[in-house]
């Protein structure tokens, strides 16, 4: 039995695992994910037995993620514990729980670990309750989305889920065996790549996506943002990458900057890096109308493994 992702995430790759597939290099040396979230090409990596006996480096600058990570890997009976008492307080009071959760007990908890400094100081501190929280609030808050308010809260609101899959203790416990057997958990920025990675390494970039437009801009990933002054230093790094001969994938939005920065880039060309097209169905907006099939870039130097599909 393969383990799947246990967080669902605004934006993430499962849908898009088909396209992503079609540029995994024939030989994984060290695996890097620098945009962690819900590691769905990490754990597709894994249920095709591309990182058997490999070693996957998964980091992020949100330190409840990668704190979360962490404390599943090492302490998943417990994390199921409070999970299931978090499942049954939902099913009895369903969004007025949610709130309670998430106001009266996960911000004072993750306030409370805000003072203690450094993000990899905040994830060797965070807790199996605190990880249930993260999880909990995650698969039954709207859309999996991480947002942070101008003071550090989070303030997701309730999705509209009949009844949300809260605690999968089976996943769990093969999350935890997955990340034991072959992680390494860090809160890093994606720049430390650039320290360890060598090549024939395969990397996997999926940062917070380019706007298209000035009304579609989310940065409060964490307190800091992502915008077009990280989006050009993480194309200085996918080239930097490229160059050294580490195997380099990015998701991003077709905006006018990845144009710029990739597909009309004479340095990232000349690094071997082609900008594909493909089509995702993008699910954060809130009305179901206008979740249609979006164009996004696929931006490699790895040859495609076999021809697109057909559309």
């Amino acid at each position: 039995m393969a383990a799947d992702p246990f967080l669902k995430w605004a934006g993430g790759k499962r849908q898009l695992l088909p396209e992503i597939r079609r540029y995994y290099p024939d030989d994984v040396g060290t695996y890097f994910e620098p945009f962690l979230g819900s590691g769905a090409v990490f754990f597709d990596l894994l249920r095709h037995g591309l990182l058997e006996g490999r070693r996957a480096v998964l980091s992020d600058t949100n330190a409840d993620v990668v704190g979360c990570y962490r404390v599943v890997r090492d302490r998943p009976g417990a994390v199921i514990a409070h999970l299931r008492r978090l499942a049954d307080g939902h099913a009895r009071r369903s969004t007025a729980h949610y709130y309670d959760v998430r106001d009266g007990r996960f911000n004072p908890a993750r306030a409370r670990l805000g003072g203690l400094g450094s993000p990899s100081v905040i994830v060797e501190a965070y807790t199996p309750a605190l990880a249930a929280m993260l999880i909990y609030l995650n698969r039954s808050g709207f859309n999996g989305l991480f947002r942070l308010n101008s003071r550090g809260k989070f303030n997701v609101p309730a999705g509209r889920y009949a009844n949300p899959s809260i605690c999968d203790d089976t996943n769990l416990r093969l999350v935890a065996a997955a990340l034991t057997r072959h992680a390494v958990l860090s809160a890093n920025s994606f720049e430390s790549v650039l320290e360890h990675a060598v090549p024939g390494d395969f990397v996997y970039f999926d940062p917070p996506y380019a706007p298209l437009s000035p009304t579609a801009r989310f940065t409060a990933y964490t307190a800091d943002g992502f915008g077009d002054e990280e989006h050009v230093r993480l194309q200085q790094v996918v080239v930097a990458l490229a160059k050294r001969g580490c195997a380099v994938v990015l998701s991003n939005s077709i905006a006018p900057l990845v144009r710029s920065l990739y597909d009309r880039n004479t340095e990232a060309r000349a690094a071997g890096l082609k900008a594909h097209l493909v089509r995702a169905r993008r699910a954060i907006n809130c009305l179901p109308s206008a979740r249609s099939g979006v164009f996004e870039y696929l931006i490699t130097n790895v040859p495609a493994r076999r021809p697109a599909r057909r559309r």
